[in-house]
């Protein structure tokens, strides 16, 4: 830090009290819903996802916020109408786990946490219009999630099945996914984890998957590239065949499965079954029935990822049946085996060693035979034990046999089926149906009630909310059943339809619920009549740009976009996706290593923000890279940050011109750099490239130190346009700075209020450029030229200068390359 900076009274944390109080009081940011309704200003709706209230913000809250606000800060100089609302993901079991290890209500730690993060978001100077905060643990919040719940129930899109669940029989609870520890045991207790079938709550996601999967390729160009690709691999069409087995030892009794190789069908040497579907217990016979049944105890403690694993020993039971083969009759065994997951497809597979290595290898643990039936021209998989899945020639494969085209065997192979009646042409997905059901207590009850005599009975909509009741620490640990289930004063109720006795559901909302739905909310977020103002819906939808990180690349993003087209079908919308357009941010590490208290490398946001500012942590996680890209904390310079902000305030200090005066009158060449960075700023902010635009800031505060130090000083007209263009532009990552900027040059806050500065398009002709020439691609001279010369003009000039002249000497010119008006490239 220079003498004369140490001299320029730059405080960033007196700067900051004093422009979070004026922010407080002008509120410069509250969107206006009668502007966007009236047709006044055209909208923009800005959204980064909301947080978990789990202890104060950290260094990724940072960054992705910081990213968020160029561009919501962007719009508005643009003179949009900018919607861009903040709110809290509140339910979750981390609030939970927390409550009964203190003895408190989830909602204690919860609200707590709120109020830290709030304070903190004040303090990082993002432009959210606060006046639409919402938490989703709000019974006023979650009273529409427990309505649209029911909506979807009426459209058949919500119901329940019986399910496999993660069961701790120490406990005696189901546990969520992420409560089971990657070693399989319970986190709570440390006790092996089994599987338990349990009757469960789901959406009907299955029935939007063609939709689902068709509409992102209008996303295609507008989000990037690998979330697009994460969202289709998770839908996961393909198109294939249902193939129709009848069990030999039963007939009349037909298996169902699907296969996108119906060709391959007469390399089909054995059938396996899920071993924990219902179909395993139906097919195996009485001599098999045992170890079936003691198979299965060991496949429910293992986790799905443990059983699809391509390194896991493949095992099984032979069930004691056969499946016919519909296109030769032969008979094939039927296995049990937990590499089929049950609720996948028709949870059975016809097994073809030859061409898909799972089946190969479970045919060579339990010696099945292995009949290659498409010749690819490599080695049989029966010798190698590698099988070959492309295409080639059929071999074995009655009619199709000598057929070369994959295609056309499919087609025929579909023709065969169709024509026997075993068969049909259809097209499957991966996706299956979202189970939401969740065993635990901070989450929102789920609004039906069970009679004896009516059965599933919704909640009348007068009586939402079903609200929480009064649990707190112990109470909230399971004794056999979830924390509701044993609060039977609020479990046993008079049924809404018969008024006879009758119990609550006991299970709550997965919070991938809550968050499906939050940003139509934020368009009236007040509203006690409906979930949200359609009118508002139509005149805000959908949202612009949405940001956040990749971990939510595929099931939060899916979620939302299966919310807006069941409220589309609803009639409460008309548009079809949520959002427009999809920005993800990198993560920030520290050392080349993810932020971890094991490893000791956790880099404290507020720690950092008491060092150095806001500003300069804002700047230096905006510069430090493009947005999708990591940010290495120990690669970069909050330092360096300061020390500019510190040069583009005393930028402010040094302009004595009067606001009003003609920049006309001023230095040209300044000139020229303030409105090419100008234009370059809208380019880059609108291509996201956010870490170029504080690039072009730095060169124009550089330009304009340079100036005033030159002779020009703080009068030249020209100098005032600069700096206040700096103003502007370093306001989307520097607020404070730039306000007191703005202050200091004599304008009333807040600088965020101020139009975009309009680029001269004559200050952006160039009137001269360098044009470099070089001789075996070395450099050896560089000319002035006018922007507009000639190619042939360019290469005789070039020809004719004195050093090319004397580079070339007696040496023939064998070609001259003429890229104009910027390069010459001579070849001797």
């Amino acid at each position: 830090m220079s003498e004369r900076d140490e001299q320029t009274g730059y405080d960033a944390h007196a700067i900051e009290q004093k422009w979070l109080q004026a922010w407080d009081d002008l509120d410069p940011f509250r969107a206006d819903d009668a502007a966007v309704l009236s047709g006044e200003r055209e909208k923009r709706y800005a959204l980064t996802m909301f947080p978990y209230p789990s202890g104060d913000l950290h260094m990724g809250h940072a960054e992705v916020f910081a990213l968020h606000d160029v561009i919501s800060r962007y719009w508005r100089f643009r003179g949009y109408e900018v919607l861009n609302p903040m709110g809290w993901d509140s339910f979750g079991l981390p609030a939970e786990n927390a409550a009964i290890r203190g003895g408190e209500h989830p909602a204690t730690y919860t609200y707590a946490n709120i109020e830290t993060q709030f304070e903190s978001m004040k303090r990082y100077g993002v432009s959210f219009d606060w006046s639409r905060r919402l938490h989703t643990s709000d019974p006023e919040y979650y009273r529409w999630t427990q309505w649209l719940f029911l909506k979807f129930r009426e459209q058949g899109l919500a119901y329940r099945k019986n399910s496999p669940v993660n069961w701790c029989p120490n406990d005696q609870t189901v546990l969520a996914n992420e409560q089971v520890l990657a070693d399989g045991t319970c986190e709570r207790c440390g006790a092996e984890v089994t599987k338990r079938e349990l009757t469960q709550w789901y959406f009907k996601t299955t029935a939007y998957a063609q939709e689902l999967y068709d509409c992102l390729d209008d996303l295609q160009d507008s989000w990037i590239g690998k979330v697009v690709n994460a969202q289709r691999n998770w839908i996961g069409r393909s198109e294939g065949a249902h193939v129709t087995f009848e069990v030999a030892e039963r007939p009349g009794h037909d298996i169902t499965v699907f296969t996108t190789r119906p060709d391959t069908l007469w390399g089909a040497t054995f059938m396996v079954v899920a071993a924990d579907a219902a179909l395993a217990a139906e097919l195996v016979d009485d001599e098999q029935r045992a170890s079936l049944e003691a198979y299965r105890d060991d496949v429910r403690k293992a986790s799905d990822i443990d059983r699809l694993s391509t390194d896991r020993p493949k095992t099984g039971v032979f069930l004691g049946v056969h499946a016919i083969n519909p296109v030769n009759g032969e008979q094939i065994p039927v296995w049990a085996s937990d590499y089929v997951l049950a609720d996948y497809g028709t949870g059975a597979v016809m097994a073809v060693p030859a061409h898909d290595q799972r089946d190969l290898d479970f045919a060579r643990a339990m010696d099945l035979p292995v009949r290659r039936v498409v010749d690819t021209g490599e080695d049989d998989p029966a010798e190698t034990g590698v099988a070959t899945a492309g295409a080639g020639t059929y071999v074995s494969s009655g009619p199709l046999d000598g057929l070369s085209d994959k295609e056309a065997g499919i087609r025929a192979a579909i023709d065969l089926l169709e024509e026997r009646g075993r068969g049909t042409g259809t097209v499957n997905f991966r996706l299956r149906d979202w189970l939401l059901s969740r065993q635990r207590y901070w989450g929102a009850p789920i609004p039906i009630v069970h009679c004896p005599s009516c059965g599933e009975v919704p909640v009348p909509e007068d009586q939402l909310p079903v609200e929480l009741p009064e649990l707190r620490g112990a109470d909230l640990k399971p004794k056999g059943t979830s924390p509701l289930g044993g609060a039977r004063e609020w479990v046993e109720v008079d049924c809404p339809a018969c008024g006879g006795p009758a119990e609550r559901d006991t299970d709550t909302m997965d919070t991938f619920v809550d968050s499906s739905w939050y940003f139509f909310r934020y368009l009236s977020p007040r509203d006690a009549t409906q979930a949200f103002d359609p009118a508002l819906a139509q005149a805000w939808g959908p949202i612009d740009l949405y940001i956040g990180g990749d971990e939510h690349a595929v099931l939060h993003l899916l979620y939302a976009r299966f919310f807006t087209k069941v409220l589309r079908d609803a009639g409460l919308i008309s548009w079809d996706e949520p959002f427009s357009a999809y920005l993800s941010q990198g993560k920030v590490i520290n050392n080349g290593r993810k932020m971890s208290k094991s490893l000791g490398n956790g880099i404290n946001l507020g720690d950092q923000l008491a060092e150095f500012g806001v500003d300069a942590v804002r700047l230096t996680l905006v510069f430090a890279s493009p947005p999708e890209d990591n940010i290495d904390w120990a690669d970069v310079s909050p330092v360096g940050s300061v020390r500019f902000l510190q040069r583009a305030w005393r930028l402010a200090n040094d302009v004595t011109s009067a606001p009003d005066a003609d920049p006309a009158t001023g230095d040209v060449a300044l000139r020229r750099v303030t409105h090419r960075t100008i234009r370059d700023a809208e380019q880059l902010v609108e291509g996201y490239r956010f870490n170029v635009v504080v690039a072009r800031v730095m060169e124009l505060v550089n330009a304009t130190r340079k100036a005033i130090d030159s002779g020009a000083g703080g009068a030249d007209p020209a100098v005032r346009e600069a700096v206040e263009t700096v103003a502007i532009l370093l306001s989307m990552v520097a607020p404070y700075v730039a306000e007191e900027m703005w202050e200091l040059l004599g304008h009333a806050p807040s600088v965020a209020q101020a139009a975009w500065p309009l680029a001269d398009e004559a200050l952006l002709v160039e009137e001269s450029v360098i044009a470099v020439v070089q001789i075996q691609g070395k450099v050896k001279a560089r000319l002035e030229v006018a922007p507009d010369i000639s190619a042939a003009d360019l290469e005789h000039l070039a020809l004719a200068d004195p050093n090319v002249v004397a580079a070339i000497a007696d040496r023939p010119v064998r070609k001259v390359v003429v890229r104009e008006p910027k390069l010459v490239n001579v070849v001797v």
